[in-house]
């Protein structure tokens, strides 16, 4: 068993004629340590998985567990301490607090969670995602991609057991967004760092240890990374089906 596995999950939306599955069956392993990409088509169900995944959503059957836990069977009030403690986020929008420094938005999950700051590993994070000589800088006065680096510390900063960025470089140009995608792939080798990403973008799932291809709510191809051009290959099959 993985550090995030799920077995058989399905998600329905609606009732009747009305109902829509987004997810048909889905299961998967992410063992300690490993980069994986989540890709498909527009509508192939990616997003929903990573919600259920993450503890945000609850499947219609089928179960889920992060670290041993069967999050399927925790109420609200478990699941939210869970999420606190044992999974960080990282957004396409960032979503920072503009009236706090890139140090307090990173620390601000251990505030929450009332854990005292290790200093010595803040400042590793900290100078980890290139932000030592902005940790005094609101959001207003950091560029796209400084932003986002506040983010992946805040994500990093509580130690979680996995990580879920969704398009986290969908709001940057290439370059920014590149050397975002260096900063998660160091996280990982670096930190041992399990990483969970939704992205449409082949270059950003190449560099993952593997790209897990969903369309029509089921997982239909499950490989390793190689290149952009495998990966582009493979999404245009998925999109002609």
């Amino acid at each position: 068993m993985g550090v995030i596995s799920a077995t058989d999950v399905t998600r329905r939306y609606g009732e009747g004629d009305a109902a829509v599955d987004a997810l048909k069956g889905v299961s998967l392993d992410v063992p300690a340590g490993q980069f994986a990409a989540v890709m498909g088509p527009s509508g192939s169900g990616k997003s929903t998985l990573m919600h259920i995944l993450a503890g945000l959503d609850r499947p219609t059957s089928g179960t889920v567990s992060i670290d041993g836990t069967d999050i399927s069977e925790l109420n609200d009030k478990k699941l939210t301490l869970l999420r606190r403690h044992n999974i960080g986020f990282i957004f396409q929008f960032f979503n920072l607090l503009p009236t706090l420094t890139a140090e307090e938005n990173i620390l601000l999950p251990l505030q929450i969670a009332g854990t005292k700051p290790e200093a010595e590993w803040v400042e590793s994070v900290i100078e980890r995602v290139g932000l030592g000589d902005r940790r005094r800088h609101r959001p207003a006065e950091l560029s796209g991609g400084q932003q986002q680096r506040v983010a992946i510390a805040r994500a990093l900063v509580s130690r979680p057991t996995v990580i879920f960025a969704d398009e986290p470089t969908g709001n940057l140009d290439s370059t920014t967004g590149t050397e975002i995608l260096a900063v998660l792939r160091e996280a990982v080798d670096t930190y041992q760092q399990t990483t969970v990403m939704v992205t449409h973008d082949a270059g950003a799932a190449a560099i993952a240890d593997r790209a897990l291809f969903l369309a029509d709510g089921l997982i239909v191809r499950d490989s390793p990374c190689r290149d952009a051009g495998d990966i582009m290959a493979i999404m245009a099959d998925l999109s002609a089906r």
